[in-house]
């Protein structure tokens, strides 16, 4: 995982007063595949992390376990590419339309909310479809 590249905010300054930032300078964003609609993932976002995927238009996620910019696909190969950018109605959480190459999550499933309560338990819906073993080639890998 690299830093972030020198990319001037200035162009992003009206979105970035939009978003209301936690404390710690991060937002929730929801992924959600362009086309379907099918909720893909949520991950955090801090001011780099927006304007990288906006001025790239491949999405770049902040984690939180490594205290890092993570560019989706950057290991896996699997990447997000942005197609639309919503900011809700308080101002405190993402949505982002995106092209989702592959799976996306770490599970090698297609979203990672693969479990849903049905009966009284809770149920696997997604079975996976990309070892995560050769996504990630052995190493361990969770959302930040």
């Amino acid at each position: 995982m690299t830093d972030a590249p020198s990319i001037d905010s200035a162009p992003y300054e009206e979105v970035l007063d939009t978003i209301h930032f936690t404390a710690d300078g991060l937002v929730p964003a929801i992924a959600q595949a362009e086309g379907s609609g099918e909720i893909l993932m949520m991950a955090w976002m801090n001011r780099d992390a927006v304007v990288e995927t906006l001025s790239t238009g491949r999405v770049c996620y902040w984690s939180r376990s490594r205290s890092g910019l993570w560019r989706k696909g950057e290991t896996s190969g699997q990447m997000q590419r942005l197609k639309d950018f919503r900011v809700d109605c308080d101002g405190d959480t993402l949505l982002l339309i995106v092209e989702q190459d592959g799976v996306a999550c770490h599970t090698g499933r297609r979203s990672c909310f693969y479990r849903a309560w049905r009966e009284g338990r809770l149920e696997t819906i997604q079975e996976v479809e990309t070892d995560p073993a050769i996504l990630y080639g052995g190493h361990s890998h969770s959302h930040g």
